[in-house]
C-alpha cells in the first residue's frame, strides 16, 4: 500500500488533478468570502439600527412622561400668572432689555420663565411693601414718624423690585461656576473624540453623556448645541448661541475656534488642544487669585476671634498673680 501511495505522489496526472482541485477550492473561497462578510456586516448594521431605534423610542417616552408630569404640576400656577400678566399688560411695564438672554444664561428657557419673571418683578414690590409696613408699624417699636415709616416701606418696595434680578444673577453665577469647573475636562474629552475620527456633533453628544455626572449644566448646553447644529441653517449660529448662553470668555474662545475650523478648514484638534490648555491655565490663575486674597480676608476674623483669646491666655496668669499678691 505504501508503494501505491508513493506511485500516486509521483504520478503527473494525479499531481495535476490535485493542483487543479486546490486552485478551484481557493477560487471558491476567495469569491465567497466577500459575500459572507457583506452579509455579516449588513446584519450588524441592521442590529445597530434596531438598537438605535429602541433607545430613541425609550428616550422619547421618558421625555414625554417628564413633560407631562411638569405640565400637570405647573398648569394651575402658570395659568394664574399668565392671566395676571396679560390682564395688566405687565410686559410693557417691567420687561427690560436682555431679560430673556439673562434667563437663558441661568438655565430658564422658553416663554414661560420670562412670564414668571415678569410676574414676580411686578408682584414683589407690593409684597415687600406690605411686609415692611407690617414690620415698622406693628412689630418693631421705632420712635419714628408716620412719614418716615412709610418712606422705609417704599424703599423696601424698591428693593423688592430688584429681588427677581438678584435671584437670576445668583443662578447665572452658580451655573457659570459649574460649567467652568468641568469645561477643561470636557475639552479634553472632545479632543479625544475628534482625534479618533468623530465629527463635532457625535463628539458633543458623547462628551455630554460623559460629563453629566460632573456638571449637568454643561451637559445640557452641549446637548442643546447638538440639537441646534442639526436644524439651524448656519452652524455658526449654534456655536455663537453656546457662547452667549454660557457667558464666559473661555467658552467664547472655543466657539470662535470652532467657527474658524468650520469656515476655513483649520485643524480642529489643534484648536481644541490650545483651548483646553488655556482654560486650565485660566482656572489655575483664578485659584491662585483666591489663595492670594485669603490672608486679607482672614485678617478681620483673626483680630475679632483669635487675638482676644490669645491675650487672655498670655495675660491671664500675670493678672491672676498680681491680684493674688495685692490681696
Amino acid at each position: 500500500m505504501t508503494a501505491d501511495i508513493m506511485d500516486l505522489l509521483f504520478d503527473p496526472a494525479f499531481l495535476a488533478t490535485l493542483a487543479a482541485a486546490i486552485f478551484a477550492f481557493a477560487t471558491i473561497v476567495t469569491l465567497g468570502l466577500p459575500f459572507a462578510e457583506r452579509d455579516g456586516l449588513g446584519q450588524r448594521l441592521k442590529n445597530v439600527a434596531q438598537r438605535r431605534e429602541e433607545l430613541r423610542a425609550r428616550h422619547h417616552a421618558a421625555l414625554n412622561a417628564k413633560r407631562g408630569s411638569l405640565r400637570v404640576e405647573a398648569v394651575g400656577s402658570v395659568k394664574f400668572m399668565k392671566g395676571i400678566v396679560e390682564r395688566f399688560d405687565i410686559a410693557k411695564l417691567v420687561q427690560s432689555e436682555g431679560s430673556k438672554e439673562k434667563l437663558a444664561m441661568a438655565g430658564f428657557r422658553g416663554p414661560t420663565p420670562v412670564m414668571v419673571f415678569m410676574f414676580f418683578r411686578f408682584v414683589m414690590p407690593f409684597v415687600v411693601f406690605a411686609i415692611a409696613l407690617l414690620y415698622v408699624f406693628l412689630i418693631a417699636h421705632f420712635q419714628w414718624s408716620t412719614i418716615m415709616k412709610v418712606g422705609v416701606a417704599v424703599a423696601a418696595s424698591l428693593v423688592g423690585y430688584y429681588l427677581p434680578d438678584v435671584y437670576v444673577s445668583n443662578a447665572v453665577t452658580r451655573r457659570q461656576q459649574s460649567i467652568m469647573r468641568a469645561f477643561p475636562d470636557a475639552l479634553d474629552l472632545m479632543l479625544i473624540c475628534v482625534e479618533s475620527g468623530m465629527s463635532i456633533e457625535p463628539a458633543f453628544t458623547r462628551v455630554a453623556s460623559e460629563i453629566g455626572q460632573q456638571s449637568p449644566e454643561l451637559a445640557e448646553e452641549l446637548a442643546l448645541t447638538t440639537a441646534e447644529l442639526s436644524y439651524l441653517p448656519e452652524r455658526r449660529v449654534a456655536f455663537e448661541n453656546l457662547a452667549q448662553r454660557c457667558g464666559h470668555g473661555g467658552v467664547k474662545a472655543v466657539a470662535t475656534a470652532l467657527n474658524q475650523a468650520e469656515k476655513y478648514g483649520t485643524p480642529l484638534g489643534q484648536a481644541l488642544r490650545v483651548a483646553a490648555q488655556e482654560n486650565r491655565e485660566q482656572r489655575f490663575a483664578e485659584a491662585e487669585k483666591k489663595a492670594a486674597a485669603l490672608p486679607a480676608k482672614l485678617t478681620v476674623p483673626m483680630i475679632v476671634f483669635f487675638l482676644p483669646c490669645l491675650f487672655v491666655v498670655i495675660m491671664g496668669p500675670a493678672i491672676m498673680k498680681v491680684t493674688h499678691m495685692a490681696h
